[in-house]
């Protein structure tokens, strides 16, 4: 069983990806965290855990789902995480997490996708993005045959600076930079609320037909990247860069 999370639609295409080769069954976390839902969960088949890559580990807001959820049957965990340069020493943190819940972890495995993370890091244009997603497919498609063989994904030491990534930078990481006040909507905004409607904590809510963020942030990016008008920017950071979107909306189960 395949649970992904989504900003922009990269771990969405992974999971796609994986699901397609190994048949697997698709859970999309988006639609249980706009819910506050958590659940009770029994297959067969391993588990994967498919998300982004935020400040170099697994998402808070992932990782706090995963010990709310009740998982039966098989306890074989893989993590998949898409990332725009890598995913530093994230594999120890999801290692612990496994320990946790009881879970058997059999991997944390980068797959490199289109950088989304307009508030910080230069994004690339269509063209590029549209490169980066066809070098990724073989990568992801290696992944889903070891999932499917039961084979667990290479271990990878993690150097010194990631290690500082995902461990002290992790925090601060959330502590400094993950804020929504820089988020305005533009002129150009038609009031369609299509960014709180993705919005995978409910953080937007229209006011007189503009959006309003109310301080509960991920810095996923939906809302931004997602805007059918372009008329959201964070600031001056996210001027001029290309707004990498391609998730769809999906059921709870696919």
């Amino acid at each position: 069983m395949i649970f992904y999370f989504s900003g922009t639609g990269n771990s969405q295409l992974v999971a796609e990806q994986l699901a397609r080769i190994t048949g697997d069954d698709r859970v999309f976390l988006n639609r249980l965290l706009r819910e506050r839902e958590a659940g009770t969960f029994c297959s067969e088949r391993p588990l994967v855990f498919v998300s982004p890559t935020y400040a170099w580990r697994l998402p808070r807001i992932v990782e706090d789902w995963i010990r709310r959820a009740r998982f039966e049957g098989n306890s074989d965990a893989y993590f998949v995480l898409s990332c725009g340069t890598g995913c530093g020493n994230a594999a120890a943190y999801a290692r612990r997490l496994c320990a946790e819940k009881g879970l058997r972890f059999r991997g944390l495995a980068p797959v490199l996708m289109p950088e989304n993370y307009l508030a910080m890091f230069s994004t690339p244009d269509a063209a590029q993005c549209r490169e980066i997603i066809d070098r990724a497919l073989p990568c992801i498609a290696s992944l889903a045959e070891s999932i499917r063989a039961g084979e667990g994904f290479l271990d990878r030491k993690p150097s010194l600076v990631g290690r500082l990534e995902s461990g002290p930078i992790n925090p601060l990481f959330y502590a400094l930079c993950v804020r929504d006040s820089a988020f305005r909507s533009l002129e150009g905004c038609t009031g369609c609320g299509r960014c709180a409607r993705t919005c995978p904590v409910n953080n937007i809510v229209l006011r007189e037909g503009l959006p309003a963020w109310q301080g509960n942030c991920i810095h996923c990016m939906a809302c931004i990247a997602g805007c059918p008008a372009g008329a959201i920017e964070y600031g001056s950071r996210s001027r001029g860069k290309h707004r990498h979107f391609i998730l769809r909306d999906a059921p709870e189960r696919e």
